[in-house]
């Protein structure tokens, strides 16, 4: 079996000859660290992006088989983004910068992690009209038709490629921000459903346009980051009532075109949010990850049963430890492979704190077990 025909055939419930071996890419500091350390040489991570060539040759080197993320995107969000540009320098050397998204973020040169946010141009209607309406309306040039000539063919496809379906919530939260998007809907509402309507509508039509291309892929794929330790950043309800409707629209029209499995990628407790995905067509969970708050493929599947399936929930933070950790972490996921539709797969893109040759070792280990 390919690469491609094993994942499909465990997320479809049938026979397959081994379990691929799954990963969700890299922080750029870690493929940085490995190669200050020469485990890959510069020209290995020189162009390093989900899907690419130097993404395959790393895998291959580690141990993996193929990256999830692997995936063709349609250009779903803002068009032009914001040119990025420093508003304000601090004292302390750290800056205030507008992102492409037009929040202003707190910048310091040290961090590594996500910039705080200070203020965002999107804050009610006026914000909406000058400076996102525009930037969020179709064109056909927001799906690359030449790319997904090279998809028409699929056979001797190795490796599953998604059709990547855009955000409807996330990154709208990422415009107007965690509390402001409270605000907004409070104070709003007509303005905060004119703004789920316009972005669901946007990727309905791109992904339209990609699928009638006669490009074939393998699934369907959502992004949205819409939940933190203690669950969603937005009221279940809410969230069922203005945007599961974009979602059951979009997974209809991806289930016409025969693709049968829709992920979708939500970090955080997303538990009170799982009903609302399954119930508008989403059945397949990503990355499943297990933080402090324990996620697991396993109360989800005895609660909603075979219907959902899951690709991640391999604990990421076994790669700082040692071979002990890794051997005790495979071994937890053994009852959960045995429920089948699952795919273990690090629970997020693996950190700077991994080393090497645990990396190496879980997938070495993952093989001798499941392969």
């Amino acid at each position: 079996m390919t690469n491609r025909e094993a994942a499909l055939a465990v997320l479809r419930y049938e026979p397959y000859d081994r379990l691929p071996i799954v990963h969700f890419g890299y922080w750029h500091e870690t493929l940085q660290k490995w190669q200050e350390q020469g485990h890959l040489a510069a020209e290995e991570v020189r162009g390093y992006g989900d899907g690419t060539p130097a993404d395959r040759a790393i895998a291959a080197k580690l141990g993996f088989d193929f990256n999830w993320q692997n995936m063709f995107y349609p250009a779903t969000g803002l068009v032009p983004a914001f040119e990025s540009r420093v508003v304000e320098t601090y004292p302390d050397g750290s800056r205030a910068v507008l992102n492409g998204d037009g929040a202003i973020v707190l910048q310091k040169d040290e961090a590594g992690s996500i910039p705080a946010e200070i203020d965002h141009l999107l804050k009610g209607r006026d914000g909406w009209e000058e400076h996102y309406k525009h930037r969020l309306q179709f064109t056909p040039d927001r799906v690359d038709l030449r790319a997904l000539e090279d998809l028409r063919d699929d056979t001797g496809r190795q490796d599953p490629i998604g059709l990547h379906c855009g955000s409807l919530y996330g990154q709208i939260r990422n415009w107007i921000g965690v509390e402001g998007s409270a605000y907004l809907y409070s104070d709003d509402p007509e303005l905060f459903q004119e703004i789920i309507d316009t972005v669901g509508d946007l990727c309905y039509r791109c992904v339209e346009l990609a699928l009638s291309s006669g490009a074939k892929f393998d699934f369907a794929h959502f992004w949205e980051d819409i939940c933190f330790k203690n669950g969603p950043l937005i009221m279940p309800s809410v969230f069922e009532r203005l945007v599961g409707p974009h979602y059951k629209r979009i997974t209809d029209l991806v289930n016409r075109h025969g693709l049968d499995i829709v992920s979708l990628d939500c970090d955080g407790c997303i538990d009170r949010l799982v009903p609302i995905w399954l119930k508008n067509g989403v059945n397949t969970m990503f990355p499943i990850e297990v933080g402090t708050w324990n996620a697991s493929i396993a109360p989800w599947r005895e609660k909603y049963g075979r219907d959902l399936r899951g690709v991640g929930g391999t604990d990421k933070r076994v790669f700082a430890k040692d071979r002990a950790a890794v051997e005790a972490e495979v071994e937890r996921l053994r009852p959960l492979v045995d429920l089948g539709g699952y795919i273990p797969c690090p629970d997020h893109r693996i950190p700077p704190d991994a080393e090497w040759d645990l990396v190496r070792y879980y997938c070495d280990r993952m093989r001798a077990v499941f392969g």
